[in-house]
């Protein structure tokens, strides 16, 4: 999926969030990015956030701080989150358009990096954190919803030949970054009936990625919705990736 057609994609989409899916998630490992966020932040702490999207996630669990700036390549997802950032009472906090692989921030100026499912440049991410300062990043692996893509025969990451998680991994090893972990995240998410469901795959790059423009095969999504409902819910198994780093002090 190149960032170009990631842009056209979700500016055809326009405004909308994953609330309005109403999934309810169980985790099945112990790896929680707002967990970290909050263990690493404070009140003086200066927080970036890649990737932000309408800025949901942000408004609704960073903690309060000097300052937090939400980034996205999308001008309609920042419109969205600005709008809103007027509709929450939270302060010290902003949004711009900006691209991840030509980043326009201050250098030596954040405590903390976060990326949420979103392309990254490790070797910009270094020159804009403090020394000392944490990378977070959370993001979605080749074998996320794997039943699903081989269902179908397609899906985003569906042939790559080396999982994203391991080249991330490396790109922020061979940034310079100290104390790089790499954690698998296991989820299971439920929907509630198959419009909700349909909605979600319909809207989320997951069988029709960004590079494509293809309908779901309706006897396959049948096939695959009638083996994973359980207690009325359709479940989709999730697998993705968590990975802390630090800039060296030296």
């Amino acid at each position: 999926m190149s960032q170009n057609n990631a842009l056209d994609y979700y500016g055809k989409l326009g405004n909308w969030s994953f609330d309005e899916f109403g999934i309810r998630t169980e985790s099945l490992t112990s790896w929680v990015l707002n967990e970290l966020i909050n263990k690493f932040a404070d009140s003086k702490s200066r927080i970036l956030d890649l990737g932000t999207g309408g800025g949901e996630k942000l408004l609704e669990s960073y903690p309060d701080c000097e300052e937090i700036l939400g980034t996205d390549f999308s001008p309609e997802m920042i419109v969205t989150a600005r709008r809103n950032l007027q509709l929450s009472v939270r302060k010290n906090i902003s949004f711009k358009v900006m691209d991840n692989l030509r980043m326009d921030v201050p250098e030596n100026h954040f405590d903390i990096v976060v990326a949420r499912h979103t392309i990254t440049d490790p070797n910009q991410i270094i020159k804009c954190l403090k020394p000392g300062g944490h990378l977070l990043i959370r993001g979605v692996d080749k074998y996320d919803c794997w039943s699903l893509k081989l269902l179908f025969g397609r899906g985003q990451a569906y042939r790559d030949e080396v999982p994203v998680s391991i080249r991330d991994y490396e790109a922020v090893l061979g940034a310079g970054f100290s104390e790089v972990e790499l954690v698998p995240i296991h989820e299971r998410e439920f929907f509630s009936d198959a419009d909700a469901f349909r909605a979600f795959l319909e809207k989320v790059p997951v069988i029709n990625v960004c590079d494509e423009d293809r309908s779901l095969e309706e006897d396959k999504l049948r096939e695959y919705i009638e083996a994973n409902t359980f207690d009325g819910q359709i479940r989709l198994l999730r697998n993705y990736y968590g990975i802390a780093a630090k800039r060296p002090v030296r």
